[in-house]
């Protein structure tokens, strides 16, 4: 009868290892069998923070995407890390880069500060953009691929309900978990920074008009745009920095259609002149003509990197959110506005390349 019974109890362990391997064989196929769509393919993946860090940062996961071209490095890093110093939240880096930049952004990654951000490197494959984006021969080293990494966002992290996009001339100086729990309405698919809100200065653009509205953006002499009955004088919002619902961004199918405004642009050429050739923000102001919800204006403060000149008081600066230099003059350059903010969560290069563009930049803004 013992025997009987231990037999028994063998035959039984045998079957549990043999269903748990099964399971695991299951896991693994699909992850390998999984492939990312559209040239977006995972190079690496820190899984779990260390358990002293998980005992302290909130369990729910804030996914944030942010793009790392090499020559703007500095800037990604820097972002990253005032967002991982402000926050007890789990969050999570979906780092979108091109592959001759991985190498640098891993020994960047292992530096003691950032040793323990949780994060994703995503190689982008400039291919898929082919037919969509019309490049300058004469200017074909002026060309982002990266910019247009944001139009991708469900192929990017296809598990996620909802995602954090920010550029990399951002720093953040508050709870990164306020953004991400921006309420968005029924039906919109992302929350942007209005142009036209309360703490954004309105940037002229000398001779052509205005950088707040639609018009500065989009050529109304087109037929294809003026069938679209958008008002001229609509205000634009910020792409650089938004929240959105990917839920609600593949029920619309929000990527085909940014990609639509794209191939259409090559062909009728409907994008305006008048703001150095932007061709990232008007296919997104297309698509999300009054049906997009809005961010906090705080969380979005930007032209710091407009001119070199302060538009705003030190008081205002340290009570923001989120500080943007979007404009010409980058806080890496050192002559822009509040440099000193951003080199305060600046972690220096461990091989030096960055320094060097650094110093670069700043004989070039000095001309």
């Amino acid at each position: 009868v013992n025997i009987s019974i231990l037999l028994v109890a063998v035959v039984i362990f045998l079957l549990i290892i043999h269903h748990n391997f099964l399971s695991l064989s299951d896991f693994l196929r699909r992850e390998l069998s999984d492939p990312s769509p559209l040239g977006l393919q995972p190079i690496d993946f820190i899984p779990a923070a260390p358990q002293r860090l998980t005992d302290e940062r909130d369990e729910k996961e804030i996914s944030v995407v942010i793009t790392a071209s090499d020559e703007r490095l500095g800037g990604a890093i820097t972002a990253m890390n005032s967002i991982y110093q402000h926050t007890r939240s789990n969050v999570v880096f979906y780092i979108v880069t091109l592959n001759d930049t991985v190498d640098h952004l891993r020994m960047w990654l292992r530096s003691p500060p950032l040793k323990n951000i949780r994060h994703r490197i995503l190689d982008f494959d400039p291919r898929i953009l082919e037919g969509k984006v019309q490049v300058d021969p004469q200017k074909a080293d002026a060309f982002k691929p990266l910019t247009f990494a944001r139009f991708y966002l469900p192929n990017l992290v296809p598990h996620a309900e909802k995602v954090i996009y920010v550029d990399d001339d951002v720093i953040v100086q508050g709870d990164i978990v306020e953004l991400y729990n921006t309420p968005l309405k029924p039906g919109h698919a992302a929350a942007f920074s209005d142009d036209c809100d309360s703490t954004s200065s309105k940037v002229a653009v000398r001779g052509a008009g205005n950088q707040y509205n639609y018009i500065g953006f989009l050529d109304y002499q087109k037929e294809t745009i003026r069938k679209l009955a958008m008002k001229a004088n609509t205000c634009s919002f910020n792409p650089g920095v938004f929240v959105a619902n990917l839920t609600e961004w593949k029920l619309q199918n929000i990527t085909k259609q940014l990609e639509k405004w794209m191939a259409l642009n090559v062909v009728e050429d409907l994008y305006s002149k008048t703001l150095a050739g932007s061709i990232t923000t008007p296919p997104l102001l297309i698509v999300f003509y009054k049906q997009h919800s809005s961010i906090d204006p705080m969380w979005n403060v930007r032209h710091l990197g407009s001119s070199v000149g302060k538009r705003y008081s030190p008081q205002f600066v340290e009570a923001a959110k989120l500080l943007h230099w979007n404009g010409h003059f980058k806080p890496w350059g050192r002559t822009a506005s509040y440099a000193e903010v951003w080199d305060k969560w600046y972690v220096p290069d461990p091989v030096g390349k960055f320094n060097l563009i650094r110093r670069h930049l700043e004989g070039y803004e000095a001309k």
